[in-house]
């Protein structure tokens, strides 16, 4: 919605109620789906621990990662941003203490105060190494994003190639493209159904029955969801 102001009274469009949402509800459970290890609780107690990527580490000391226990794959990223991440595919090609270097360095940073968001304003600051998740060629899989209102999924948007060339495109719950463009590229061609989309659309629902809006995201491979 652009060229007018928003309704925060009665909001009805998606923006306005975002925006709404940001202005008024402090919530702790918004804290906690925000912060990437609090919330690995929310989707265990809806879902069960199979569904989460393996968690290896967890601390707010970086120098405290433990690599040579590491497998040879791994992902690192801070509980408290969005985007900030670091692949890590060959440890034993890996530069230890740049690394860390980059961890300190999400530790000193606050998300809320360079976004606004104000659902990190509380988050704990931690890192995370966790499993890193291929789409079977050894290739990061590609993310679902799916997109459910009032307990319902009503549109997926799929990422692909995000570490190289992101590219993003939009699906019915049926997996039938809307005529809609983001800002990024589109997907080249067809983005392939996932072999679990109907496992996906019921996980959403089940994690989004008590809200009106959240966005809850996936990975989904040949062998599992």
């Amino acid at each position: 919605m652009r060229g007018e102001f928003p309704n925060i009274i009665w909001p009805t469009t998606f923006s306005e109620k975002i925006l709404c949402r940001n202005l008024y509800d402090r919530r702790p459970l918004l804290t906690q789906i925000a912060d990437k290890a609090a919330v690995r609780s929310y989707v265990e107690s809806r879902l069960g621990a199979s569904i989460l990527p393996q968690l290896y580490h967890l601390t707010d000391r970086p120098e405290s990662i433990p690599f040579d226990a590491l497998p040879d794959r791994f992902v690192v990223k801070p509980t408290h941003g969005s985007g900030w991440c670091q692949l890590v595919t060959d440890k034993s090609a890996l530069d230890r203490a740049a690394l860390i270097e980059t961890c300190c360095d999400w530790l000193n940073r606050s998300y809320y105060e360079e976004t606004g968001e104000v659902v990190y304003k509380h988050v704990q600051l931690r890192i995370l190494v966790e499993q890193f998740i291929d789409d079977g060629s050894g290739a990061p899989a590609c993310d679902y994003k799916l997109f459910v209102f009032g307990g319902r999924v009503e549109f997926i948007y799929v990422v692909t190639d995000r570490f190289t060339h992101h590219r993003r495109r939009l699906y019915t719950p049926a997996w039938e493209k809307l005529d809609v463009r983001y800002e990024c590229d589109d997907v080249e061609g067809d983005a392939p159904r996932p072999p679990h989309l109907s496992d996906m659309i019921a996980a959403a629902e089940k994690l989004g029955r008590d809200w009106d809006f959240i966005r809850t995201d996936f990975y989904d491979t040949p062998a599992q969801l």
